[in-house]
């Protein structure tokens, strides 16, 4: 083979190898220019686009495995998190438009309702056409502070007259009968007191505690009486320090 010199190293120890000159010193590798100019420039583009598709398979490749690895993740992080995002929207979506909740925080309910109780009114109990009825216990705004909940027991509906007598609760109903209330519920201590005669606007409400000797309720609030549209729902169930239904 013809002998030349190494453009890179100088050495003379360079060769012809085909299409290519080769040095065996420095390993250069050089195109042989007295070839055809067209098969080397063919080459030099093969080559070229050869390792041009290398390159591109290579990343492509590996983004994909990476895309691969943080979808995986994400995946794994949403099945992590899926379940209590799920339980929050759903207790946020049931204290919103379902139940309500509320914590006695004095004895007025006694003894029906012990002091420091947490009880669930339901909110859909009077959205379908079905009025609040007497002696309903429900969670309502404060006629007097809106910011806060309170737990009543319904006494006198619209367009009643409602009256205390030593102590006994007498409701004249809207045709005109009167009747004496029901006090089974109230608490051992016998009722003391004469309150009224208070007459119910419409779509409002008169309530009273349980514990009709320790009560702040419509007899001695500044805005008497709860209106309709300020219940927030009827109390169902005591939820703690136990378990049971509310009458």
């Amino acid at each position: 083979m013809e002998e030349l010199k190494c453009k890179k190293c100088g050495s003379c120890a360079v060769y012809k190898d085909g299409d290519w000159i080769k040095c065996p010193e420095c390993g250069a590798t050089m195109f042989n220019t007295e070839i055809n100019s067209e098969t080397a420039t063919m080459q030099l583009e093969r080559i070229e686009r050869e390792n041009q598709e290398k390159a591109e398979k290579e990343p492509e490749s590996k983004k994909g495995k990476k895309e691969k690895k943080k979808k995986s993740r994400t995946a794994e992080i949403l099945d992590f998190f899926m379940p209590m995002i799920i339980a929050v929207i759903v207790a946020v979506f049931l204290k919103s438009f379902v139940f309500a909740s509320a914590v006695i925080p004095t004895g007025s309910m006694l003894n029906t309702i012990q002091e420091k109780d947490c009880v669930i009114a339901s909110r859909l109990e009077y959205k379908f056409g079905n009025d609040p009825e007497r002696y309903d216990i429900i969670i309502f705004y404060y006629p007097d502070d809106e910011s806060k909940y309170y737990v009543k027991r319904i006494i006198g509906l619209p367009g009643e007259t409602v009256e205390v007598i030593n102590g006994t609760v007498f409701v004249t109903k809207t045709d005109g009968e009167q009747i004496e209330l029901d006090q089974s519920f109230v608490t051992v201590e016998k009722p003391r007191g004469n309150f009224g005669p208070y007459v119910v606007p419409e779509d409002s409400y008169f309530v009273m505690g349980d514990n009709r000797n320790n009560s702040l309720d419509s007899r001695y609030w500044e805005n008497t009486y709860v209106k309709r549209e300020k219940i927030v729902g009827k109390v169902k169930f005591r939820y703690f320090p136990s378990i049971s239904k509310i009458e």
